[in-house]
């Protein structure tokens, strides 16, 4: 079984999960759940408004005990958006009350759910076109939550606080799931406040950069969470500068962890090695990688296979296809370095953070630490556009009080190679991000910069 916990293994206690402030048992959980199983039981999909409230984490449950796939739907996307997810995924939708919206006869019947079925039809985030449904299977689930289990020692003894989107892996699948796998309390904040980390009293703890920002600029809830003994990033790169003031305020270095919709989560730092900033640590059991790099270059595109990939895109074949390299290794479409001790840093998307200047191969994420190092430098991203000299020539957006453009570009020449400055510096209000955070970076740029 997926959720180990509700099996009754681990015990059973009033309030072993929290959301929002509201507490279930594993029992009033696993009643709930069965009821929702038998609601949807038949059915070829089952999608649920993801809000962050026990009755999502109940339909979840439901979903997988009737071997349906569960389609988790974002309670802010708009009515396109919607509308795509529902009608590319058959999924019966069903609201938080559990009343159907569809006739009984769409869900007579039911099936035993087995570890190859799909579980999970996660929709991308479409920035390369319509979102596609990512399939996962109970079995890809479990392999990639217990690799996790191993390498961050996470028990039945934790405690885990997050306050993420329960439609996304890191949320959902780590936040909840990972919680009903292992044993350990879930505590959802509802909304990932300073305030509400702190006065949670987790052991184990989530975030995204811009949760661990603002937990950063606030000493009195950064100094409550001392007390714990991992804090988790992911999602996006965290700023070399948070990292610091974390390990500063907390007496705990932030560990991050990288992996997609399609891979779950494939690299990781440990529980038992101390994380370097900019870094995301090494393959988690069962996965191997690769860099594939041009000749000469040190980064090149981040290659995987193991246990915790997708079975494909729903209804895309072609695309499932294109997305594997001949020999079956799935092209991440990131750009990575690998150290010498085989920890990876993750130097951006090959898409966009892979900038060609002047014959270098630069990587992104790597100027962006470097601008984020500057005491007037609050956000920034960089991207290469293009340049009938140089080919593409970098140009960083930053958002940053009291200082000019040469200034910082000065200070990132003295910090990397000086073929790694920004050539032009564009100050903006504020970075266009989506909902885990990631800047969206085509959307700073004109369209025939694009």
């Amino acid at each position: 079984m997926l959720l180990k916990a509700l099996q009754g293994i681990h015990g059973d206690r009033a309030d072993a999960v929290t959301v929002a402030g509201r507490s279930a048992s594993y029992e009033e959980l696993l009643g709930a759940a069965r009821a929702v199983a038998a609601d949807v039981a038949g059915a070829p999909a089952f999608a649920v408004t993801a809000t962050a409230s026990l009755e999502t984490v109940a339909a979840v449950v439901g979903g997988l005990l009737a071997g349906v796939p569960v389609v988790p739907v974002p309670p802010d996307a708009g009515p396109a958006e919607r509308e795509h997810i529902l009608r590319d995924s058959g999924a019966v939708l069903v609201d938080a009350d559990f009343a159907r919206r569809a006739p009984a006869s769409a869900l007579t019947g039911t099936k035993a759910p087995g570890p190859d079925d799909p579980a999970l039809i996660l929709y991308t985030s479409g920035t390369t076109g319509a979102p596609k449904g990512v399939v996962h299977t109970a079995a890809a689930l479990a392999a990639g939550l217990d690799a996790l289990a191993e390498a961050w020692e996470w028990t039945a003894e934790d405690t885990l606080v997050h306050g993420l989107p329960l439609f996304h892996v890191h949320g959902l699948v780590l936040g909840v799931l990972g919680a009903l796998r292992t044993g350990s309390r879930l505590v959802h904040t509802g909304r990932p406040t300073p305030d509400a980390y702190a006065a949670a009293g987790g052991s184990l703890y989530f975030g995204v950069p811009t949760v661990w920002s603002r937990i950063a600029a606030d000493p009195a809830a950064a100094g409550a969470l001392a007390t714990a003994r991992l804090l988790v990033s992911g999602s996006a790169p965290l700023p070399t500068p948070v990292f610091r003031e974390l390990t500063r305020l907390t007496g705990l270095a932030p560990l991050e962890r990288y992996g997609m919709t399609e891979t779950l989560i494939t690299l990781s730092g440990r529980a038992d090695r101390a994380p370097r900033p900019g870094t995301v640590g090494t393959p988690v059991a069962g996965v191997r990688t690769r860099i594939v790099a041009e000749p000469g270059a040190d980064i090149g595109e981040l290659q995987l296979t193991g246990p915790t990939l997708f079975t494909g895109y729903l209804g895309r074949p072609e695309a499932t296809a294109a997305s594997y390299t001949g020999d079956g290794w799935f092209r991440t479409g990131d750009i990575a370095a690998v150290d010498e001790d085989g920890v990876h840093r993750i130097v951006g998307r090959a898409s966009i953070d892979m900038i060609k200047s002047g014959g270098y191969r630069i990587g992104a994420g790597e100027v962006e630490n470097a601008l984020l190092d500057h005491p007037a430098v609050s956000e920034a991203a960089v991207v290469g556009v293009p340049d009938a000299d140089l080919g593409q020539r970098v140009v960083a957006f930053v958002v940053a009080d009291g200082v000019t453009g040469p200034e910082l570009t000065d200070f990132v020449a003295a910090h990397l190679s000086v073929h790694k400055r920004p050539r032009e510096v564009r100050f903006v209000a504020s970075l266009p991000r989506n909902a885990m955070g990631k800047p969206q970076k085509r959307l700073l740029l004109s369209p025939e910069e694009r």
